[in-house]
């Protein structure tokens, strides 16, 4: 029997109200700060929650306070083995396994809530055989991109979105919830501390992807809702996706394969809708194709393209210029940050006409791939293209189905006009050439001068000791007569300031701050001078004490 008809029964308002109550049940627990936010529907939100409210949880009949995910605690744990930072073009950077220094890791647990997060070194995760995400599929994650501008500075895409999507994909899956206003602190925050490094200001429009996921990692096995969560955020070397000369290749999918349906999860970023694709994925890949284009239904609906959405531009023949996308209605589709960011430049700059191109209808509908046959044939098919993270927009050149090949007009390899404005502007405000609310400049002197603060308290803490260890040595030798004693713990306090020099030293080689701005430097180097001043100091007062023999 075919997969669709094994698709679940549309009962819409019966599963809805089950799943929304565990949902609302689960936050009450988790983050009740998030509980008046829009987080837990299907339509993201472009303002973040920051409620200051706890949840409770009840030992012995008393309430105590279950913790909520807070930036504000994070540790920082700088690593002593910084990586190399691979070329542009590199065989290291196609295969996305090359990751930044450091990584944010943050642990929850159904006794404590969430605990207080690290910024760390980048290294491997220690799970049980157990662990629920080994074994149920109770993970979920997240996919943004951290751009270096053209104008120089770094910048978020969005991230608002990406964080409240992320809530909504943990809700689905019965993992903790959050306030995603901490989420997104924690991600500014490391890229906010190694940017500098992996994205210098000599590489512009390069990108570093941003892989926010969340797993249960309760080692128990059973069915049951995690009791452990882990959250992990991870800075990823990636190659642009979006370049193919000749347009993307979709084979549209089968009537035995289905990703989604209405009931489902489709609408969530969890890993259960990714790894059954991968089979198909695989196959199409290997007759030629670059994607799959899935369809939906007895109708063929069009729904996305590989882990993309899907628009088309064609004429109606009622004469009529239109861009057509899948609706969000049924929640078998994502989301995505990049469709609504389309869909809402689209409405203010392409409804009247934009220069010389025709003013175009934006329209959410459910529409077939017999609709694109026939638009096809009678040439009214304008140009098509797929919207989303990983392949930002890539117009597509060429779509099987059932045997057909339908050829998609593309203009010198470029994707149709309309394709062209829209990524153009995306790309404005992504990469500084257009200033847009969209755009998220990061701070990169934050980082610096956190590391200025601390180089402050580190240097004058270990020159304050080490000069009054040194003072009462050199007292403490001539009281006691014991001048190898007082020379003693006067050399103890010179290993001191040789040993808070070094970890300065150390600082500053991890962070391999050469491409860091000139207002950094004016606030770093004071404090860095310090401790190697008073070393010079230090060693002159010890060769006098020798020399008046004390």
């Amino acid at each position: 029997m075919s997969p669709i008809a094994l698709t679940p029964p549309v009962e819409e308002n019966r599963t809805s109200d089950l799943t929304l109550s565990g949902i609302e049940h689960s936050l009450q627990k988790t983050a009740p700060s998030v509980l008046k936010s829009q987080s837990n529907s299907s339509t993201l939100s472009d303002t973040l929650t920051n409620g200051v409210t706890n949840g409770t949880k009840f030992s012995n009949g008393v309430a105590t306070p279950l913790a909520e995910l807070d930036a504000s605690l994070l540790n920082v744990t700088l690593t002593t083995s910084p990586r190399p930072v691979p070329e542009i073009g590199s065989a290291e950077i196609a295969s996305q396994k090359i990751c930044t220094d450091h990584m944010i890791q943050a642990q929850w647990t159904v006794q404590q809530g969430w605990s207080a997060p690290s910024l760390q070194p980048y290294g491997p995760l220690s799970l049980m055989p157990t662990a629920s995400c080994l074994h149920y599929a109770t993970e979920c994650f997240e996919g943004m991109k951290l751009y270096r501008g053209f104008d120089g500075k770094l910048r978020l895409f969005r991230p608002e979105l990406n964080c409240n999507r992320m809530l909504v994909s943990t809700n689905r899956i019965a993992l903790p919830g959050f306030p995603p206003q901490e989420l997104l602190k924690l991600i500014v925050k490391l890229c906010a501390t190694d940017g500098a490094k992996w994205l210098p200001k000599s590489r512009p429009g390069a990108f570093l992807y941003i892989r926010p996921t969340m797993i249960a990692s309760d080692p128990a096995l059973g069915v049951q809702r995690p009791k452990e969560a882990l959250l992990f955020v991870i800075l990823t070397c990636f190659p642009p996706m979006d370049g193919s000369p000749s347009g993307l290749r979709l084979l549209a999918s089968k009537d035995d394969m289905v990703r989604a349906w209405p009931g489902g999860f489709g609408y969530a970023k969890v890993g259960a809708n990714y790894g059954p694709s991968l089979v198909a994925q695989g196959e199409a890949r290997a007759m030629g194709y670059d994607q799959i284009l899935w369809l939906f239904g007895e109708n063929c609906n069009v729904t996305e393209a590989g882990a993309s959405n899907f628009f088309v531009v064609w004429r109606t023949r009622e004469g009529a210029l239109q861009l057509v996308t899948a609706p969000l209605s049924e929640r078998i589709i994502l989301d995505g940050i990049t469709r609504r960011s389309v869909l809402e430049l689209a409405r203010t700059r392409l409804e009247m006409g934009w220069e010389e191109l025709e003013k175009v209808e934006i329209v959410e509908r459910k529409f077939s791939m017999m609709e694109i046959e026939e638009a096809v044939q009678e040439e009214r098919l304008i140009e098509a293209f797929a919207a989303g993270t990983a392949f930002f927009i890539a117009p597509v050149g060429h779509i099987h189905f059932r045997g057909m090949d339908l050829a998609v007009p593309m203009k010198e390899g470029e994707g149709g006009a309309y394709t062209r404005v829209i990524k153009s502007w995306l790309k404005g405000i992504m990469w500084g050439n257009e200033e847009h609310e969209w755009g998220y400049v990061i701070d990169e002197d934050m980082f610096g001068r956190e590391v200025a603060y601390e180089l402050s308290w580190v240097s004058g803490f270990g020159c304050g000791v080490g000069i009054v260890i040194l003072i009462y040595g050199k007292l403490f030798g001539q009281v006691s007569g014991s001048k190898a004693f007082g020379v003693g713990i006067w050399a103890w306090g010179l290993k001191n300031l040789f040993s808070f020099s070094g970890f300065a030293s150390q600082l500053l080689i991890n962070a391999n701050f050469t491409e860091l701005s000139s207002s950094f430097y004016e606030s770093i180097l004071p404090p860095i001078y310090l401790p190697f001043v008073c070393l010079l100091v230090n060693a002159t007062l010890f060769g006098t004490a020798i020399e008046i023999d004390l």
